[in-house]
């Protein structure tokens, strides 16, 4: 068996990406861990044997578990098991048996989570062909699958065109074919891994609360059923060989079937298990899960996407090709072949360059930069200084005052006001101006007139001053509006190399489309609760776990989603318990949908985009 499983994990090498690189190497240290158990003493070792190597056992198991988590994801923690809040209170928990089960389920969790999700993009891959016209099959028959197929597909077309559209017939059937193929391959491998994730989910809910207060009785029943689960899974998934037709489109042969390895037969209800027997019941949990991953890994290889460089080879080749061209015709510019045209058009743009920045860039900085620290230091030199607007004030100051006491015929102070002088000059001249050509000639009409006019001039010269002074303070902003086309395309080319860089339109990142990507996983969650709640009043019992098992899937990357936003805004703690809320399997469907509806309208990570409420 372990020879088959070696040379299965070889043949999906050449198939499987990162993440079946990743389960491989679990694969293998599963290869290597098998080899060491060897050599450990097993449960059916004398008493004062197996006490002294529990302790041996112990930390390799701790490697082991580490090992198998390799092919987990990275980026956190699945959606929660469906576990009493004060499941993990208790400091005796953290070296039981109980614990060790708790990490056992949390890893079968994110080993499903991770393979439906690899399963789920790949059949939406195809099922966007399958939806897709005849015409579109064909071109991705011909266009869309390398080279190789390109030139089958493009003979086919030739001889279509000699055969009355035979050939055209046969090719679409083709398409056709290829395509729904892989689309049941992987629907079925979908509804077998979203039903095994319910039924362990469900378990898991079922014996939650026994795990807490009874946990030496309950944890053999909840090993036991683990396992006949898993060989639930195993007649599920066998019938995917029965399904290979002989003209099947996929290459090569399939993998030999799943067959997990089962538990030996124990008494359920007599005596308690031991450690070793536990210890033992989890470690072939392990071994069961890594099979599945390895078998998985092959199968989804066979029937997955084209790659993307597969699916643009003509881009690319129309790509590599003009970059040929362009390097020839570089190479006929350059100075290897004698021509000095690419030295002649550097040193132009370099000229260019250095022009704008000179204009744009370097002189209107020094510009503000001289009228910063020299505008207002040299506002004097102006066209109206302020020494004149003074000695005109002055001269002002002491007209009125001669006038004022020439008329009142009395002393006035010094520091009398302008505006009170003022009042006695046209006071005086209101009484000159009742006979004008008399007074105008003998009378203090024309020296009233004439201190009108200094203050004529006074009030000119100020208004002068003051214009001067906004002239020069705006000279700084003639100066930076000479910089602002520097300004706005070093603006421009920041915001184009900050929306490179964080372009992510998953659910998780931070931008509108990542928003809307959220609120369709809250939509998707929705579709699929009503769905189960319609399977399960139609006694549909196994489409109805599938459809749960998918519930799962859904929240999981909800879960994922929402976290680093949630917790940013402190609302994670409120939306994880909503999430959880959502995958109990006996919480009524229209308590859920509240649930949901709450979410869309309550959590800001969940609310559409500010420019689009």
């Amino acid at each position: 068996m372990e020879v088959a499983t070696v040379e299965n994990n070889n043949e999906s090498k050449d198939h499987s990406n990162n993440n079946n690189n990743r389960t491989l190497f679990s694969f293998y240290s599963n290869y290597i861990w098998n080899r060491v158990l060897a050599f450990l003493p097993s449960s059916s070792s004398s008493s004062s044997s197996s006490s002294s190597a529990s302790n041996v056992f112990a930390k390799i198991s701790n490697l082991y578990r580490q090992s198998a988590r390799v092919g987990s994801r990275t980026h956190g923690a699945c959606l929660p098991l469906p576990l009493p809040s004060n499941s993990f209170d208790s400091a005796s928990l953290v070296m039981s048996d109980t614990s060790r089960v708790y990490e056992v389920l949390e890893d079968i969790l994110e080993h499903i989570f991770l393979s439906l999700r690899n399963v789920q993009k790949n059949l939406q891959f195809w099922q966007s062909r399958a939806e897709g016209s005849n015409a579109r099959k064909m071109y991705f028959m011909i266009f869309e699958r390398g080279p190789l197929a390109f030139i089958d597909g493009a003979v086919q077309l030739i001889r279509g065109c000699a055969d009355e559209g035979s050939s055209m017939q046969h090719l679409c059937h083709s398409a056709s074919s290829h395509i729904s193929e892989r689309v049941a391959v992987l629907s079925s491998l979908r509804c077998a891994l979203a039903t095994f994730l319910a039924q362990i989910y469900m378990e898991v809910d079922r014996f939650g609360e026994d795990l807490v207060k009874d946990p030496e009785n309950s944890l053999p029943l909840l090993l036991v059923t683990i396992n006949d689960i898993f060989s639930n899974l195993e007649a599920s998934i066998g019938h995917l060989h029965a399904m290979r037709q002989s003209d099947s489109s996929v290459e090569g042969s399939y993998s030999l079937p799943l067959l997990f390895e089962k538990l030996p037969g124990v008494n359920q209800e007599g005596s308690q298990w031991t450690d070793c027997e536990v210890r033992d019941a989890i470690n072939l949990i392990y071994k069961n899960l890594l099979k599945l991953d390895s078998y998985l890994s092959v199968i989804v290889a066979k029937h997955r996407k084209p790659r993307k460089i597969t699916l643009h080879w003509i881009r690319y080749t129309c790509g590599a090709v003009g970059l040929s061209v362009c390097s020839m015709w570089v190479l006929r510019h350059s100075s290897l072949m004698g021509s000095s045209d690419i030295d002649k058009w550097i040193g132009d743009a370099r000229d260019s360059t250095v022009s704008f920045f000179n204009d744009h860039v370097e002189q209107p900085l020094l510009s503000i930069r001289d009228e910063l620290f020299e505008t207002f230091r040299k506002r004097h030199k102006g066209v109206m200084e302020p020494e004149e607007v003074l000695l005109t004030s002055n001269s002002l100051h002491r007209m009125l005052l001669a006038f004022s006491e020439q008329t009142k015929g009395q002393k006035i102070p010094e520091n009398a006001s302008e505006q009170e002088l003022l009042e006695i000059v046209m006071s005086r001249y209101e009484k000159e101006l009742m006979h004008p050509i008399q007074n105008l000639l003998s009378g203090e009409l024309a020296r009233a007139l004439l201190i009108q006019v200094q203050k004529l001039k006074l009030d000119i010269e100020t208004a002068m001053l003051e214009l001067d002074q906004i002239l020069k303070a705006n000279e700084i902003n003639f100066a930076i509006l000479a910089a602002l086309p520097a300004f706005f395309l070093s603006l421009i080319l920041l915001m184009l190399v900050r929306t490179w860089f964080r372009r992510d339109t998953r659910a998780e990142g931070r931008g509108r489309m990542a928003r809307v990507q959220r609120r369709l996983l809250i939509v998707e969650v929705e579709k699929r609760i009503v769905q189960y709640q319609t399977y399960v009043d139609q006694g549909q019992e196994k489409d109805a776990q599938c459809m749960f098992g998918l519930v799962l899937y859904s929240l999981d990357r909800l879960y994922h989603a929402v976290e680093r936003h949630a917790k940013a805004t402190g609302e994670w703690q409120c939306l994880r318990q909503d999430i959880i809320d959502l995958g109990k399997p006996d919480l009524k469907t229209t308590y859920k949908l509240v649930v949901t509806s709450r979410m869309e309208r309550l959590y800001d990570c969940l609310l559409p985009s500010p420019n689009r409420r």
